[in-house]
């Protein structure tokens, strides 16, 4: 992409605070009206794969539990970690020991005070190993956790991970409740009220909460699994709001709606089944990366926004994101060089692959459509097969069941590790089936390591090993647009895949 067009596209990233800041300041001053009130989200998926915030695994389920469940710690907008459940914590200089102190007076819904045997208990139940690999792969680290008195927290480390603090946002649960897949009960400022499967979850504010709070009373989150239907939902007024539309879809709003402009802090590719053939040969995967014009991409499907991204990092990640591995394939097709490596694989006249892809994602489809024409350039045709999103769950990416598919993959935590760890062998992430014992080795240096330049340096190995081997042909992280109805504001863009509802309030109109 030419510079002057990706300096412009980059600054999004850096401005987003900044604008959405300028949009809730503009023309007669903004205020929060405390009286009771309501809002209607679109979202594109039910919460199908768990309920249960420790197991959940789907980006569009966790972002709605961002609201309803906290850990010791949570992030801010700035991409910080603050103290949530703990009022406050201590790292040892070795990077081996977590101290961490119970907030005091916090509450779960359910009235009950929380105690440390609750922080304990959700801890080890995300560190238990009787079923395989830990619910949260860095607690395999653990040493010990000790609670020496009703208010301290204690981890020690078995190797030192000065990256651990991440992996502290973990849902802290009551120790008794034993139907968490039924019962929602969690610390943050929404309670989960009812679900109706296929229609929409209702969540209301929690009056007990520790900190500022929510300032509307009660969200509806309505389902619209129909990407065809969004924009009339918004503009006839059943729907208050909805994340990540396309250009399109923008540019037919009615002038009730802000358009909010950030970036959605995921690497969108066209992911690869590396064990399933022809895809098992490396210089195949070279070949379609080598056919993709991002460009293209950009201009037919994203009204010629986007990031372009090189590798399994996108720009929120700072020092560990490089903008030269875009250069390795570029961000315009070659298809000389894409029909040169597809003969030298032994593929001269092309071969036939399907891309599975998640009907309610319109961008997902969108990029599908694009890079068949593409790849149709070399001799190589990519059908679409557009799936429901709780079969995309459970035959893409639990099962690993397809050749190819298009989606955007998040960072649960701002670590480089949260990207990079689900691409190891033994990952059971690794949903790409992707093998490098040289990435495994990388990757683990990484997490070792306690000096900061050596642990950036062993994950950018990482990254490099991904773009050499071409594990997936690796596009972009997409713009996020948001139409919010102009009587709400107050809507954060976060450097991880989250919406943070606590933060929208109702315009005083007055």
């Amino acid at each position: 992409m030419k510079n002057k067009r990706l300096k412009s596209l980059l600054l999004i990233v850096v401005l987003t605070t900044l604008t959405i800041a300028l949009s809730g300041c503009s023309g007669d001053k903004q205020e929060k009206s405390e009286n009771s009130s309501s809002i209607t989200i679109g979202i594109p998926q039910d919460l199908e794969d768990s309920l249960d915030p420790h197991k959940a695994v789907a980006a569009g389920t966790k972002e709605v539990l961002f609201n309803i469940f906290e850990g010791l710690v949570k992030p801010d907008s700035d991409g910080n970690y603050v103290p949530a459940v703990a009022s406050d914590y201590a790292i040892s200089e070795d990077g081996k020991t977590y101290t961490f102190t119970l907030r005091d007076g916090i509450k779960f819904h359910d009235g009950k005070d929380v105690t440390v045997e609750d922080v304990k208990y959700s801890i080890e139940k995300c560190a238990d190993t009787t079923n395989g690999d830990p619910l949260v792969a860095a607690y395999f680290n653990i040493d010990t956790l000790e609670t020496p008195d009703d208010k301290t927290i204690v981890i020690t480390l078995k190797e030192a991970d000065t990256e651990f603090l991440a992996n502290m946002t973990t849902a802290i649960i009551p120790a008794s409740n034993t139907e968490v897949d039924t019962k929602l009960i969690g610390t943050g400022p929404y309670m989960y009220v009812s679900r109706s499967p296929q229609e929409n979850i209702i969540l209301e504010k929690f009056g007990d909460y520790w900190g500022e709070g929510a300032h509307i009373e009660n969200v509806t989150l309505k389902i619209l699994a129909d990407a065809d239907t969004l924009v009339t939902q918004l503009n006839g007024g059943a729907v208050d709001m909805i994340a990540r539309l396309t250009a399109t879809q923008t540019s037919q709003l009615s002038d009730d709606f802000d358009v909010l402009t950030g970036s959605m802090n995921l690497v969108q590719a066209l992911y690869l089944n590396n064990q399933a053939a022809p895809f098992d040969n490396p210089l195949v995967r070279q070949a379609l990366s080598y056919a993709t014009d991002k460009e293209e991409l950009f201009d037919l499907a994203f009204d010629g926004q986007g990031l372009p991204i090189g590798s399994m990092m996108f720009p929120a990640f700072k020092k560990y994101y490089s903008d030269e591995l875009n250069e390795v394939y570029g961000n315009t097709a070659n298809v000389e060089k894409a029909k040169a490596l597809l003969t030298e694989a032994g593929f001269p006249d092309g071969f036939t692959f399907t891309i599975t892809v998640p009907s309610n994602y319109q961008q997902h489809v969108d990029t599908a459509q694009v890079l068949s024409q593409q790849f149709a350039k070399i001799g190589v045709t990519a059908e679409i097969e557009t799936v429901e999103w709780e079969s995309w769950l459970e035959n893409v990416y639990a099962g690993r069941q397809f050749e190819a598919t298009v989606v955007g993959v998040d960072a649960p935590t701002l670590t480089a590790g949260a990207l990079l760890g689900r691409f190891t062998t033994e990952s059971p992430k690794n949903f790409i089936n992707y093998v490098n014992p040289a990435y495994d080795e990388a990757y683990q240096t990484a997490v070792s390591e306690v000096d900061d330049d050596a642990k950036t340096k062993a994950y950018m190995t990482c990254e490099e090993l991904l773009t050499q081997d071409a594990a997936s042909v690796y596009l972009q992280d997409m713009v996020s647009l948001v139409a919010l109805n102009k009587k709400y504001a107050g809507y954060e863009f976060y450097p991880l895949y989250v919406q943070d509802f606590a933060k929208l309030y109702l315009v005083d109109e007055k």
